[in-house]
C-alpha cells in the first residue's frame, strides 16, 4: 500500500512534435491524450521522442494515439517507444488505478477514426466497470468539445454515454485545441488537455489533478 494518500497526475495532449516547449511539471503519472506528431514520424523522430518522455521526472507514462500519429498504426514502432505505456483500446494498472486509453475519433479515413456509431459504441462497451481513469483522444459529446462561441460539437455522443455510464474519477482527453480546462459532472472530472493554441503555438499549461487513493480503491 503507499504511503501517500494520494496520486498527482499531470495531463497533456495535443502537443503535435513542440513537446521540447512543454514546461511538465512533476507528478506520479503523466498522461497525454493523443496527437504527439504532427506529421508522420519516422525512426528518428520516435527516437528523439522517446529520449525527451525518459528525461521526465514521471515514473509512470501512459499514452495513446491521435489521428496525427499515423506511425502509432504500426506495433513495430510503437515498441520503440520505452518510456511510457502506449494504450490502443487496452487497459493498464498504474499505482492501484486502472486506466483505459484509445485514439479512437470519429474522423473516418484517418488514422485511428472510426466512422460507425455502432462500432464505436461496441468499442467503449469494452471499457471495463472498474475502470478509474478513461484517456481518449476524442472529447465526449458537449463536454469541452466546441470553440468558444461555436455551435459545433466535436464530441462523440457513444463516448459520452459510455463515461457516463461507468463514473470513472478522471476522464482525460484532447483534439479540440481550443477548449482545453477541467470541468465536473456527477462522479467524473473530465479534462481536456490539449496544449495547441489558435496561434499554432503551445499556448496552455499541463492540467495538474490529484486523486485520493479512498477514492482509486473504491
Amino acid at each position: 500500500m503507499p504511503q501517500q494518500d494520494s496520486v498527482t497526475i499531470v495531463c497533456i495532449a495535443d502537443t503535435h512534435a513542440l513537446y521540447p516547449e512543454v514546461d511538465v511539471p512533476f507528478g506520479d503519472i503523466l498522461i497525454h491524450a493523443g496527437d504527439h506528431a504532427m506529421s508522420d514520424w519516422g525512426r528518428a523522430e520516435i527516437l528523439d521522442y522517446d529520449a525527451w518522455l525518459g528525461s521526465l521526472p514521471h515514473k509512470h507514462i501512459v499514452v495513446v494515439p491521435g489521428n496525427h500519429d499515423r506511425w502509432m498504426l504500426d506495433p513495430a514502432l510503437r515498441r520503440l517507444v520505452s518510456h511510457a505505456t502506449i494504450l490502443v483500446d487496452e487497459s493498464v494498472e498504474v499505482l492501484q488505478l486502472k486506466i483505459w486509453g484509445s485514439g479512437v475519433t470519429m474522423l473516418a479515413g484517418e488514422p485511428f477514426g472510426v466512422g460507425s456509431p455502432d462500432d464505436r459504441a461496441r468499442l467503449y462497451a469494452t471499457i471495463p466497470m472498474d475502470t478509474n481513469i478513461v484517456v481518449t483522444h476524442t472529447p465526449p459529446y458537449g463536454v469541452m468539445d466546441r470553440a468558444p462561441g461555436s455551435l459545433h460539437h466535436s464530441g462523440c455522443p457513444e463516448l459520452r454515454q459510455t463515461v457516463e455510464r461507468i463514473k470513472p474519477q478522471l476522464h482525460v482527453f484532447g483534439h479540440v485545441h481550443v477548449a482545453h480546462g477541467v470541468h465536473g459532472i456527477g462522479e467524473t472530472m473530465y479534462a481536456n488537455a490539449a496544449l495547441l493554441g489558435p496561434g499554432g503555438g503551445i499556448e496552455a499549461k499541463p492540467i495538474v489533478l490529484r486523486i485520493p487513493y479512498a477514492l482509486a480503491l473504491l
